[in-house]
């Protein structure tokens, strides 16, 4: 009997401290966020948006535009290691995170008058250009509409709507989202943005794991916000109605500018740098390996350095 009731205690001991462990590993895992003394303002745009945007550091701009899933608190670790050679400018795109949400403009070359305004209003005229995701279409759009004020430009794991081979692209059915939008969709996701998030994050990870629970926690209590999802669907609804068009005029001239298209190895791959070649002449590649569309939350140290190394170069 004495026995029988040790073991069980040991049992029992042994479960209450892993459960206890639980939380604190949990807790260790902190939410995005950009480095500690960053200065924050807010922008206003000709059309009266509201771009609320963060900078810090000293030297060159680099502009980093996130995309959807995320906020611009996705570049916190890029951000802190550029801080140290160049002006870091972090903004969130309209209608998301905390800049304000409009009823239109979410075809990306409106959203590159946005980043150009931001710009200006920081005192910037030059500045490479850093994107992922929604930000690679938005930065692909201010590369072609400001040539001339973009040193260096770096795209990561999207594709650009419009330049080839957009059209087989687009038939994949991974990418229904583009299309999924109006009052119905808003209705089916309202109070669900975790299930929906969880999908993105899931299906176009290459270890899922990696976006931490904090990191969910933090992304969809930003996307649950009143009008958040709204104009979250609109970012994907205008590359057929307006960016494919606006895109494939602006590719008949290509991009000048040295040109980084980093793709992950279980997501875009290669196809990054193919893509960019149909629209730029100087393009690189990089493939970060064994990660999935989440670059900056599945292998960030590997990102970092393939975009410290471009733009030192």
């Amino acid at each position: 009997m004495t026995r029988r009731t040790s073991s069980f205690t040991a049992i029992l001991g042994l479960a209450l401290l892993t459960l206890l462990a639980l939380p604190l590993q949990n807790a260790a895992a902190a939410a995005p966020t950009l480095p500690a003394g960053f200065h924050t303002r807010t922008v206003r745009t000709a059309d009266g948006v509201d771009i609320f945007v963060r900078s810090g550091g000293t030297g060159p701009a680099v502009v980093l535009i996130h995309g959807f899933g995320d906020t611009g608190d996705m570049w916190g670790p890029l951000a802190k290691q550029l801080a140290a050679t160049h002006t870091v400018v972090v903004p969130d795109l309209r209608g998301m995170g905390r800049s304000s949400r409009p009823a239109s403009g979410y075809d990306k070359m409106t959203q590159a008058g946005d980043i150009r305004a931001v710009l200006t209003g920081l005192g910037q005229d030059h500045a490479t250009v850093v994107g992922h995701d929604i930000g690679t279409m938005v930065a692909y759009a201010y590369a072609a509409r400001y040539p001339d004020k973009v040193d260096k430009l770096v795209v990561m794991d999207a594709p650009v709507p419009g330049v080839a081979p957009w059209d087989q692209i687009i038939l994949s059915p991974q990418l229904w989202h583009f299309n999924f939008g109006g009052k119905d969709a808003e209705r089916l996701v309202a109070g669900r943005e975790r299930i929906y998030l969880d999908r993105f994050w899931n299906e176009f990870a290459g270890d899922p794991s990696r976006i931490d629970e904090a990191t969910r926690a933090y992304y969809t209590k930003q996307y649950a916000q009143p009008g958040a999802m709204r104009a979250a669907f609109a970012q994907f609804n205008t590359i057929a109605a307006k960016d494919v068009a606006d895109n494939r005029l602006a590719a008949q001239t290509k991009l000048p500018m040295p040109v980084l298209a980093i793709g992950g190895e279980k997501s875009f791959g290669a196809n990054m740098a193919g893509v960019m070649r149909n629209a730029a002449t100087n393009v690189q590649q990089e493939v970060v390996p064994n990660a999935g569309h989440w670059l900056m939350e599945e292998s960030p140290d590997t990102t970092i350095s393939l975009i410290t190394k471009f733009l030192n170069n």
